[in-house]
Parts: C-alpha cells; structure tokens; sequence
C-alpha cells in the first residue's frame, strides 16, 4: 500500500515543488522590471563593507554640521594647568567597589617633576565629577540659526574637564579640536570635489563631443597639467597667498587651487565615455528633434553614465582631503586660527611633544578613518555601478 500513498501525494509534492520556485520567478521578474538605480541599490546593499563605510561617512558628515553642539570645550579655550594633560580616565565604579550606571571622573591634581620640569598629573579620588548629558557651556548658533549654550556632554565643574584624547602645549581639549576640524577638512573634500565635477563634465564632455582641434587642444592642456609634480605645484601655488589673508579667504583660496588641479582625471573619463555615446541612437534622436549641443549633453549623454561619475567623485573627495591635510601640515594651506587636521597635526611636528603627548597624532587617526571610509565606499558605488556584473 505504500507505493499507492506515494503516487497519491505525487501531485501535493508537485504542487509544493511549483509553489517554491514561484519566488524565484518573481524575483526575477522583479529584476527585469527594476530601474538601473534600484539594481544598484540591491547590489550596494550586498556589500557590507561599503554600507559600514557609507555609515561612517555620513556619521562625519553629521559631526561637521553639528560641531558646536558636540564639542564639550571652546577649541581655543586655553588653560596652561592642562598643558599636555593625557586622556581623563572614565570611571564607573568607585574606590569602595560600587558599581555608578552613570559615567564619572575624579579630580586631577598637578606636580611639576624637577627633572625634566614637566607636569605630572594624577587622580584626586576625594573628588568625583558625574559626566552628564546636554550640559550648559560656551553660548553658540546651532545651524547659525539657534540661540543655545547646551552641549552633548560634560561635567558641571568649572575647575575640571573631561579631555577625551588628552590637551594640547596650550591646554586646549584636542577632542574639541578634532571635532572642529571636521568641518573644514570633510568640506574642503566636498567643495573641491564640487567644482571639480562642474569643470570636468564641461571640459570632458566638449572635448569628446566636438573632437578635431578642440579636443586636441583640450587634451593637450590636460597632459600639461598631469604631467606636473603635484605636490610641488600645490606647495607653490599654496605660498604665494598672502600671508595676511584671513582664514575664511584661505580656506576657499586653497579649495579653488586644489579644484583647479583635480578636475583632468574625471575630464578624460567624461571624454572617453562621450567618445562611445555621441554615435548612439538616442544621440542621433535628439539632435534630430533640435536639441542644443549643450542640452545633448548635460540632459542626455551625462545622466547615462552618472552612476560611473557617482563611483569617480567618491573616490576623488579623499584624495581632496589628503591634498589639504598635507599643504596645512607643512604650513602651506590653511593656518592658525582656523582649525583643520591638517593645522591640529602640525603640533605633531615636534619630537619631543609626540613622545610625552601620542594623543597629539589623533587627528592623523581621523584622517585615516575619513580616507578609508571615503575609499571602501567609492569601491562599493563603483561594483555597484555595474549591477549587471559579477
């Protein structure tokens, strides 16, 4: 009787077996159906590394806007009592073993060593400071806009600070000063980056779109400008601002320099990608419907490889970071008061200083954080830019 129950339930199991590979069949479908950004979409989601990195990324991102209301300190608030005072040690449980749910500190005290006529600190147990959250501190504008003096964290002690990363030779906070930082370094990437793209789809794409002797003068221009030792060129062009200009005009001096430079390599990716387009149907169609060249493209031509353009922009903005990081570093871009990785790992200059004070080099680490993120995320929007490739 059992071959009988078997071939009864022959029909269930083919039922089952068609029921199952009916998801497989929508999935497809879904796929045929689906636009090229959504296909992009679904294969940025598989790569874990460029999602972590892309979180990163926009959690910097939301540091630069929020600068002031995350800081605990004034950036140039200085103190010669915390003079290269190391990283407050956070506590959460007391002399007597009790365990604290909320965070705490204790006081510092200061000696000066006869020695070598530096400041030793250590821990004043008799004094505990609780770390709070949305403490009151130095007034600011959140956005420009808000009127407040709160701050994400702190303790309520004028006498102490908590110096997360440890102070600087003039006892200022270095974790306020990285977080200032933040802007100016993570914008210079956009800004620059921004005027880059706007130069190099207008150059790229004339020069592939018109060819002849506009595209030879074009393409001999670029071959000049790649052919100069970078660094040098940007130390020289970085020198000759005047030495009196304030920060705000250095700052957008060195982003126009650093765009002037970088725009080539997307140029030549525009004009390679044109040089395949601009014999294409879709070409053809509009120039017979009386579109402009101009309209052809920036309406037409650039939107259908803007995945390509996405992937080149977000691996250039470190490379923007990099430059300035590098001229502010050798004194050559931005400088005091204008605060930037670049200017906070100048103090790592001094020998002496990095050996009794590591915590000087943490900016160094956020340049490296920002870089790698920048870069796992351009590799992750480039796989995904091709979403019909393995």
């Amino acid at each position: 009787m059992s071959w009988i129950r078997r071939i009864a339930s022959f029909p269930r199991r083919h039922e089952q077996a068609a029921a199952a590979a009916e998801p497989a069949a929508t999935d497809d479908e879904r796929v045929l159906a689906a636009s090229q950004w959504q296909l992009m979409w679904w294969k940025f989601r598989r790569h874990r590394l460029a999602l972590i990195s892309g979180f990163v990324v926009l959690l910097l991102y939301l540091v630069a806007v929020l600068v002031e209301f995350i800081a605990p300190y004034d950036p140039d608030l200085q103190d010669t009592r915390h003079a290269y005072q190391p990283p407050t040690a956070i506590h959460f449980v007391d002399n007597a073993g009790q365990f604290h749910l909320r965070p705490f500190i204790y006081g510092t005290t200061r000696q000066r060593d006869l020695g070598t006529l530096t400041l030793v600190f250590a821990e004043d147990r008799s004094k505990v400071y609780p770390i709070r959250l949305f403490v009151r501190g130095k007034p600011y504008r959140l956005f420009g806009v808000i009127a407040t003096d709160r701050h994400l964290f702190g303790v309520d002690s004028e006498e102490e600070k908590v110096f997360l990363v440890g102070a600087d030779r003039q006892g200022r906070d270095m974790f306020s000063r990285v977080i200032y930082g933040t802007r100016i370094s993570m914008s210079v990437g956009l800004v620059g980056v921004a005027l880059s793209f706007v130069l190099g789809i207008l150059i790229g794409g004339i020069s592939g779109y018109y060819g002849g002797t506009l595209d030879t003068i074009i393409q001999r221009v670029i071959e000049f400008l790649r052919a100069m030792p970078t660094i040098p060129l940007w130390m020289s062009l970085s020198a000759a601002l005047p030495p009196n200009w304030p920060p705000l005009r250095v700052y957008f001096a060195i982003t126009i320099i650093l765009s002037l430079i970088g725009w080539t390599g997307l140029a030549r990716v525009v004009r390679g990608r044109f040089l395949a387009l601009r014999e294409e149907d879709f070409v053809m169609a509009a120039r017979l419907s009386g579109s402009s060249k101009m309209r052809i493209i920036l309406r037409h031509m650039v939107p259908s490889f803007a995945s390509h353009i996405i992937a080149a922009l977000t691996l250039a903005v470190p490379e923007m970071i990099l430059s300035e990081t590098s001229l502010s570093f050798l004194g050559l871009g931005l400088r005091y008061p204008a605060i930037s990785w670049g200017v906070l790992l100048q103090e790592a200059q001094n020998i002496r200083s990095v050996a009794t004070a590591p915590w000087l080099l943490v900016p160094g680490v956020a340049v490296v954080i920002a870089v790698l993120a920048l870069n796992f995320l351009g590799d992750g929007l480039r796989d995904a830019a091709d979403p019909y490739g393995r």
